[in-house]
């Protein structure tokens, strides 16, 4: 999954909405860019479904399982803390 094909699904996760027009994914910012392309990705891999005239894009149950997943860096898992030798 590229880069701008993840902000898109973050999108979806941050706004809390199962659907999203294109308007919306267009004006997402990236620097690898945007626009409707990811949005087209996705859904040739099964991350979402757009209606007939592909103005509004809706997530499957691919994307929400994917979105489910709550990964965190090893170091925030820790609370930030490096455990050394105790003494």
């Amino acid at each position: 999954m590229t880069a701008p094909e993840m902000r898109i699904l973050q999108e979806f996760r941050r706004i809390a909405a199962d659907t999203m027009g294109i308007a919306a994914i267009k004006a997402l910012k990236h620097p690898a860019g945007g626009g409707e392309a990811p949005a087209h990705s996705l859904m040739e891999k099964g991350y979402l479904t757009a209606d007939e005239s592909r103005q509004n894009f809706t997530l499957t149950e691919k994307a929400k399982s994917f979105l489910a997943i709550d990964a965190r860096p090893e170091s925030e898992e820790s609370g930030g803390a490096v455990e050394g030798p105790t003494a």
